[in-house]
């Protein structure tokens, strides 16, 4: 399946970012350092070093959200609630991006920004808690013994309803009660 290789590419690209981001912004504090002016009064060592500081912080930022979808790509498997909630704020920061990237910067960062956004994106839905194989256990209809839906080593996951498996693939047994209904009184 295609999702492991866009999880993989998906990391690169963060790191990348995060690479980028802390470069571009210690490359203006030192153009402000070096410059000596003044904002509206502000110190122009100030603005260099919060130039510098915010680029490294948002690099980090960057990098770790590049280690959740590493680790998402190297177990194949969805992330934890920690890594998606890292990757959801990755996809919206990314979507903030491109549209102010559009009129500051031009097209192709826009591009840029919403081809890392799909990335982000398609790693999150493509490794869905609900599927994969990491998620299914014996016995919880995914299969029984033999892998294939039965306990007794039908090839057809025995659908034909018997106490071997039954037509949802559980591991056989005594079919579901339903509970019992409370009392009015």
């Amino acid at each position: 399946m295609a999702r492991r290789p866009v999880a993989w590419v998906a990391a690169i690209v963060l790191f990348v970012e995060a690479i980028g981001i802390a470069l571009l912004n210690w490359f203006l504090g030192v153009v402000v350092d070096r410059q000596d002016m003044s904002l509206a009064g502000l110190d122009s060592n100030m603005m260099s070093v919060s130039s510098k500081v915010g680029g490294l912080v948002f690099g980090l930022y960057f990098a770790l959200c590049g280690v959740a979808a590493l680790l998402v790509a190297v177990r194949d498997r969805a992330p934890g609630l920690f890594g998606r909630i890292l990757l959801i704020s990755a996809a919206v920061v990314h979507g903030l991006l491109g549209a102010f990237t559009v009129g500051l910067v031009g097209w192709g960062a826009f591009v840029f920004m919403m081809v890392a956004l799909g990335l982000i994106v398609f790693t999150l839905l493509a490794f869905d808690r609900g599927a994969g194989p990491a998620d299914a256990a014996p016995g919880d209809g995914a299969g029984g013994k033999d892998g294939n839906g039965g306990t007794d080593g039908d090839a057809n996951g025995d659908t034909n309803g018997d106490t071997n498996g039954g037509a949802n693939g559980g591991t056989g047994g005594s079919p579901v009660t339903a509970p019992p209904t409370p009392s009015a009184s």
